[in-house]
């Protein structure tokens, strides 16, 4: 079914302006301050703060990660956990995401924070990227709507948001050196767009990257990239705001100061807090461009209320009010739920009221839910919950619930329990500790009772740790033991070397989280009674911009059962059950910051593990508990599979809400599953020479999918698993009618798309609306993708019940960037506007008429 709308477009501009009198009050306290003054501030004054200038009201400026919750600066306090944005993403909904900004805005607040370092907007290049989680999906205008949203809601309410890594991050292998090859046009069309979006929404910071790009005219790190950070970014687009390094980014003073970076964090050492004010004083650095990084600094610092005019505080009202996160946390995990297939298991009971049911709830992921991804975004959550007692709760009386691992899916083995320990030389409980200085010389000793792995009150002569205890392995069979580290480390079991490297780490561990899951080194012994000497020198880490600290991961491996034991062991939980609920996914040593996946398959037995339950029990449940695609060989064979993401830490009370009927799973991917490895467009992001080439142009992530698909099986265009868009819910949809409202000459386009809701059950729908260039194309233009998403919106029915969504079109997403002119256009033609319900099914198409552009 079609229809035809024509409209017109014009190049228009907007223009943003600020409050006048602010801006004099900020100049005349710029013109107060003195040289030294000026360069102090625009450097971190520790890990989190700027610095604060009494005599002229400026208080510190608070900041802290991150993008799955506001974690507290001063590591004491916990935090409410969110889902990660991918799964906020794929809620497709900018109203929860308006919602889970204002909790970022409370969350903040509650935690003396004013300027949190999210949203990340990169993009999802390629799904082994190892920060893929952090990221909201693989395409820009789906990425741009949600962060917009998020961005505003927290900004109204005076708490700023650092939009992160300007540009072009998009993987994490020698992330810290790399050059991103992206032509202009890949840029400005593709990983520019979220920013461009941000910034004209108002967005008070931006976070410069680590990487570097190389855009065909200028090779460099992003923090002294000019064309990008000052000509694009502060110039063309109008950023008022402030530019931020991420962590020990900066890796120069005058390079950087005239790329555009605003503030060096962290401090106060580093290459500014060592040579800016230096570099003024002799004329390298100009006391002008000095100036305007200041004055970007009191704007900020006055936009989150830590700099008082008297033109009054620029968010109005009463403060931010306190309020219980958990509704929120837990509807986002059930509306993020997006449901790949299910012949009718689910939800498996509706509500309390029904039949008692025997449920196999099975899998590591089910006792103990893969809650956050690794690196910085980690926070202490306020609460955890838990699949098997949530399922309890919400079950029908007389329910029960069988809960078994079933799988392993760690490399490490668990964490050793301190209260096995002894010192070896005193006997006292504990672990012994004695601190080393660099010429051997033991000048410090203890005994601690707790042991967590990491060490940070580090003295600044101490070198090297040695660490001793006697384990007790008194349990008859096989014991595992180890030590995760890094840095320069011995490592013996009963005197036998488990590990020893002699490599000094620096800040670059940091930079690679390869500190947060050190793989540890480990040896068998049996069971004895008087216990195993395990013992380890390891390296103080003197991480240039963070705190001292050691790293010492005591593991061990109690004798037990065998994975085939285990998996045995859920397969006969299966066959007694009514229905089999399997949790598999992926862990903290597969999806960090900080590296990159080596594969994409789930790790450990857990592919085993879903075979063999299947083949014990057709009323098989399989829930994905992972941030970024996986591999699902058994995925046809599966009844019913759902994507539950890293929930949270209302893990288990969203996935129960869903499996029992209370919240409908209304995701839809935010990016594409692939069926094999081999299909994947951007198969790793490993530099070659230094450099990653974005080879793929502008046919990022499902774009590249159709265009593959488009060419037919000749071409050996794959199917994926699961496409760009896709989810069920739990009822059906009939698309019975659309048409195209041009808002206007220029403007965008607003696709009415009617809906009805054919199933038994309240539904959500999320209408998606796919552009197709005119006919003729790829002759004239061959680079264009062959369709991209135009525009979404959602919309709620009863069953029967109608609905109109209306899908704005913003005018960008028909234009072009033009490198020659140095422009947008908007090629005329007829364009083919699809209301879909993912990019592999279509519904209704609308044509759209462009006329060719009127300049103004």
């Amino acid at each position: 079914m079609s229809s035809q709308t024509a409209v017109t477009s014009t190049d228009t501009s907007t223009d943003a302006s600020t409050d006048a009198s602010t801006e004099i009050e900020i100049d005349a306290l710029v013109d107060l301050l003195g040289v030294d003054e000026k360069a102090a501030l625009v450097v971190g004054a520790s890990m989190w703060a700027t610095r604060a200038v009494e005599r002229i009201g400026l208080e510190p400026v608070v900041m802290s990660d991150g993008p799955v919750g506001v974690r507290d600066p001063q590591g004491h306090g916990t935090s409410a956990m969110l889902p990660a944005p991918s799964a906020l993403a794929a809620t497709w909904d900018v109203e929860l995401a308006r919602r889970t900004g204002r909790l970022f805005a409370a969350e903040a607040r509650r935690h003396g924070v004013d300027v949190v370092l999210a949203p990340q907007v990169n993009l999802q290049r390629t799904p082994v990227g190892g920060r893929h989680f952090e990221c909201y999906s693989e395409d820009p205008h789906l990425t741009a709507e949600v962060a917009v949203a998020l961005v505003t809601a927290a900004q109204e309410r005076g708490v700023g948001m650092c939009v992160k890594h300007y540009v072009a991050n998009d993987s994490e292998t020698d992330r810290t050196r790399y050059l991103a090859r992206v032509d202009e046009r890949t840029l400005r069309e593709v990983y520019l767009a979220p920013f461009d979006r941000l910034v004209a929404a108002g967005a008070w910071s931006v976070m410069g990257a680590y990487s570097g790009v190389d855009d065909g005219t200028v090779a460099a790190p992003a923090l002294e990239h000019r064309p990008l950070l000052t000509g694009v970014l502060k110039e063309e687009w109008g950023f008022d705001g402030l530019v931020v390094s991420d962590w020990v980014a900066t890796q120069s003073v005058a390079p950087a100061v005239r790329g555009g970076l605003d503030l060096q964090m962290p401090g106060p050492d580093g290459p500014w807090g060592d040579g800016l004010l230096a570099a003024v004083r002799s004329g390298e650095v100009a006391v002008a461009d000095l100036d305007d990084k200041v004055r970007r600094l009191l704007r900020l610092a006055h936009r989150v209320g830590r700099l008082a005019l008297q033109g009054g505080p620029v968010v109005d009202g009463e403060p931010v009010p306190a309020e219980d996160p958990v509704p929120l946390l837990r509807e986002l995990v059930g509306r993020s739920v997006v449901v790949l297939k299910n012949d009718g298991l689910v939800p498996v009971a509706d509500g309390p009221d029904g039949a008692p049911l025997r449920v196999a709830l099975l899998g590591a992921h089910a006792v103990e839910p893969f809650f956050q991804g690794g690196g910085s975004s980690f926070v202490v959550p306020d609460r955890l919950t838990y699949p098997a007692e949530a399922l309890r709760a919400a079950l029908p009386a007389g329910s029960v619930v069988d809960l078994v691992a079933g799988s392993r899916v760690l490399r490490n083995p668990p964490a050793l329990d301190p209260a096995r320990c002894t010192d070896p030389v005193t006997g006292a409980p504990g672990v012994r500790l004695e601190w080393l200085a660099a010429d051997g010389t033991v000048h410090r000793v203890e005994t601690r009772g707790a042991w967590d792995g990491w060490c940070a009150d580090v003295g600044p002569d101490d070198a090297t740790l040695r660490l001793s205890a006697r384990v007790r392995t008194d349990e008859p069979g096989t014991h595992e033991l180890g030590v995760g580290t890094v840095g320069a480390h011995q490592v013996t079991v009963d005197g036998r070397t488990a590990s020893a490297g002699d490599v000094v780490v620096d800040e670059d561990v940091i930079l690679a989280s390869g500190h947060n899951h050190p793989i540890a080194s480990t040896l068998a012994v049996e069971g004895d009674a008087d216990g195993t000497l395990l013992e380890a020198e390891l390296q103080v880490v003197h991480p240039v911009g963070y705190d001292r600290f050691v790293r010492g991961a005591l593991v061990h491996r109690l004798p037990g059962p065998t994975a085939e034991d285990e998996l045995e062991a859920a397969a006969a939980a299966a066959r007694e059950a009514d229905v089999a609920v399997v949790v598999v996914g992926t862990t903290h040593e597969v999806e960090s910051e900080g590296y990159d996946r080596a594969d994409l398959a789930l790790p450990g037995t857990q592919d085993e593990l879903v075979r063999r339950v299947l083949a014990a029990n057709p009323r098989t449940v399989v829930v994905v508990n992972a941030g970024a695609p996986v591999l699902l060989p058994w995925y046809d064979e599966a009844p019913a599979v759902l994507w539950g993401w890293l929930p949270g830490q209302e893990a288990g009370t969203g996935l129960a809400d869903v499996l029992t009927g209370v919240t409908e799973p209304s995701g839809r991917l935010p990016w594409t599953l692939p069926a094999r490895a081999a299909d994947v467009p951007v198969p790793h992001a490993i530099p070659a020479g230094g450099v990653v080439d974005y080879a793929e142009r502008l046919d990022v992530g499902y774009r590249a999918w159709e265009r593959r698909l488009d060419a037919g099986p000749a071409a050996g265009g794959p199917e994926p698993a699961a496409p760009f868009g896709h989810g069920l819910g739990w009822t059906t949809w009939e698309y019975e009618a659309a048409d195209a409202v041009p808002a206007g000459a220029g403007e965008d386009v607003v696709v009415r798309v009617a809906v009805r809701n054919t199933g038994t059950r309240p539904g959500r729908e999320v209408v998606q609306v796919y552009v197709t260039p005119p006919a003729g194309t790829v002759a004239t233009d061959p680079e264009r993708p062959v369709r991209w998403l135009g525009g979404f919106a959602v919309v709620d029915a009863a069953p029967g019940e109608r609905a109109t969504a209306e899908v704005g079109v913003p005018r960008r997403n028909l234009q072009t960037w033009d490198a020659a002119a140095g422009g947008w256009t908007t090629p005329p033609g007829t364009y083919r506007l699809t209301a879909s319900r993912s990019v592999r099914d279509p519904r209704l198409d609308v044509d759209l008429v462009v006329a060719p552009d009127i300049q103004p």
